[in-house]
């Protein structure tokens, strides 16, 4: 085909389902050109050991340039995107218009805060990189403050309280339960934590209620063994950075709530409003077509696809970001050659969580295991889905050295230049 004819892919967005689909059209009759507001893919699986001190961001953050420079038909820029313009088949971001032959949107989801405002002004959310960051500040600034802090005022600093008992906070909890068990005594031996409480707060009836009633039993079972207090049917009414209201009228004192209830999908201008469902997500047909909306398609987080196996949509998952990917780009390579498109089938791979050092759950089309070799499964699986061997081989080690160390030599805070400000969510 001459360099003249080709189409052009415009990608929006470079988290699982964006970089996969770029990946799978490497060196293909088509122009990829992929836009992102950073200049990285984040992993956002292992997002809450950057926040709790256990991995650099680096171990998590890919370059996009660095991991397209062999991709002779792909081109990254790095942009915010403000519309879509159907009509002239353009995309319109903060530095310029961009024209397109195909548009997929795999820009994800942000955090959802359900209309609260002070959640949203207060809490620490962690969808991103620099969000995570700003976490591990805030919680081991804490450590150090509470050295010196007035007695009255240690409840609220001692109370680490994790709204949202998903996946996120399952594990975020977990983690910071084994760092008052195994870090603190030993970083601060002239301090006495045993005042600090971690809270995981779920409005429905059980944590990882998308998972099997074993994995539901046994994650809260190895969440309390490890001092989380859990609380379940408990929702959060409204919080103003120091006192926690829940439905019903207590209260619990807390600096530090961690926000991990919900996401929802960015409103983007140009996208019809009756393509919009629950969440903000985009809904597209079986071939991942936004409906009445030429050449335009949705897939990973964003997407929301109905079918007979799934007639609420898909789970927002790294899997099936992944695997509506690839589909979309067997299909685009389909269109080249002028032969029939194929409708997308998810196939469920089952979906896991880790709650602390040899404890974790693992839900499998056929079957579910939890404990030790669950732990080991949950590890190796994403240690396989890690972009190149160098970080493979630095979360390896690092994981290694936790191991039998029960520690981490990570615990640096990095402050903006201007003070702790709350990360401007994008």
């Amino acid at each position: 085909m001459e360099r003249e004819t080709q189409k052009t892919i415009v990608i929006a967005g470079a988290g699982f389902a964006g970089l996969r689909l770029a990946m799978e059209l490497k060196n293909t009759d088509y122009k990829v050109l992929i836009i992102d507001q950073h200049n990285y893919h984040q992993f956002q699986p292992l997002m809450y050991q950057v926040a709790t001190a256990r991995l650099e961001p680096t171990s998590i953050s890919f370059p996009l340039r660095k991991i397209f420079q062999e991709y002779k038909n792909t081109t990254v820029r790095i942009a915010e995107i403000t519309q879509v313009n159907p009509d002239t088949k353009t995309l319109s971001t903060s530095i310029g218009n961009f024209s397109y032959d195909y548009l997929v949107l795999s820009f994800g989801t942000r955090t959802n805060y359900f209309g609260n405002e002070g959640l949203q002004k207060y809490a620490y959310p962690m969808k991103s990189v620099p969000e995570a960051l700003q976490l591990r500040n805030h919680i081991l600034q804490t450590f150090e403050d509470s050295i010196k802090a007035d007695p009255k005022a240690l409840e609220a600093m001692l109370n680490f309280v994790v709204v949202g008992g998903g996946p996120t906070g399952v594990e975020l909890a977990g983690a910071l339960a084994e760092m008052k068990k195994n870090v603190l005594p030993k970083d601060y031996p002239d301090m006495d934590f045993s005042d600090l409480k971690v809270y995981l707060l779920e409005g429905l009836p059980n944590t990882l209620n998308n998972m099997s009633d074993a994995s539901k039993k046994k994650s809260q079972e190895y969440l309390e063994d490890l001092g989380v207090i859990v609380e379940t049917n408990t929702m959060v009414e409204s919080y103003d950075g120091e006192t926690v209201q829940l439905k019903g009228g207590r209260e619990l004192k807390s600096k530090n709530v961690i926000w991990a209830a919900g996401v929802t999908g960015k409103r983007l201008n140009g996208i019809p409003e009756e393509a919009l469902v629950r969440g903000n997500r985009i809904k597209v047909n079986r071939l991942h077509e936004l409906i009445n909306t030429p050449d335009i398609y949705a897939i990973g987080d964003i997407a929301y696809m109905e079918t007979g196996d799934f007639p609420k949509g898909h789970p927002q998952l790294a899997s099936v970001a992944i695997s509506q990917a690839v589909h979309l780009a067997e299909n685009f390579k389909l269109k080249l050659k002028g032969k029939p498109l194929k409708f997308y089938e998810y196939k469920d791979k089952g979906s896991m969580a880790t709650i602390g050092k040899r404890k974790a759950v693992v839900d499998l089309p056929q079957f579910s295991f939890q404990g030790r070799f669950a732990w080991f499964f949950w590890m190796l699986v994403h240690i396989m889905l890690i972009l190149n061997l160098k970080n493979k081989l630095v979360i390896f080690i690092n994981w290694v050295m936790s191991y039998f160390t029960n520690d981490s030599t990570l615990r640096v805070i990095l402050k903006l230049p201007k003070g702790e400000e709350k990360v401007k969510e994008v």
